[in-house]
């Protein structure tokens, strides 16, 4: 191997390990659907109580599903760096992993 061949093995990224790694609590993506659920469907029955209706309860249980789901992706999809810089001291252990 010449010194040049080396040089560009050296400047190309290294991908034999995954950059992206999971982030966060299985239990977060629970806890956003369910909330979503029972806020917007409860607030759908208030409205139902306020208007006469019977359909916004399912409106709002259905926008609530779709709001949880939203705050899931954008929870999970972001990059494991930008999770891990807003951790505070506290969270964060000696060799810089989550506990």
């Amino acid at each position: 191997m010449t010194s040049s061949t080396a040089s560009v093995r050296n400047a190309m990224p290294d991908h034999s390990s995954p950059s992206v790694e999971p982030t966060g609590d299985p239990w977060h993506a629970f806890g956003f659907i369910v909330s979503g659920v029972l806020v917007y469907g409860l607030a759908g029955w208030a409205a139902d109580r306020w208007f006469g209706t019977s359909w916004l309860v399912v409106v709002g249980i259905l926008f609530g599903a779709g709001m949880g789901i939203y705050m899931t992706w954008a929870r999970f999809n972001k990059p494991y760096s930008q999770v891990f810089d807003k951790l505070s001291e506290d969270e964060k252990n000696d060799t810089g992993e989550l506990r």
